[in-house]
């Protein structure tokens, strides 16, 4: 699976990344179909320091897309995590009854 951790408007910790990176991955353990995962973290405004993390997944020619946005950018990246994990359980349903 190929992850992409994009920061607009500014250069994200190696911590952050690796935060990202291991959320991510922990998504397999739900669909392992995922083919590609993208990450964005950027700033709504500075001042207000509200932090936005948008999660995009590839998933066999569909796009599961979350976005989160707090106080702390490691709280937005897991309130998208577990709002993609229901997209995940929600689609691996489907195809399971597509099947039978």
């Amino acid at each position: 699976m190929n992850v992409k951790i994009t920061a607009r408007h500014f250069k994200a910790h190696d911590t952050l990344k690796e935060h990202a990176q291991s959320s991510i991955e922990s998504l397999t353990k739900f669909y392992d179909g995922i083919l590609s995962a993208e990450v964005i973290l950027s700033y709504e405004k500075v001042q207000n320091s509200v932090k936005i993390a948008e999660i995009t997944l590839g998933v066999n020619g569909k796009l599961l897309k979350a976005t989160a946005k707090s106080e702390d950018f490691i709280k937005s990246i897991d309130i998208a995590v577990e709002k993609i994990e229901s997209q995940l359980k929600k689609y691996k349903d489907k195809k399971r009854d597509i099947k039978k």
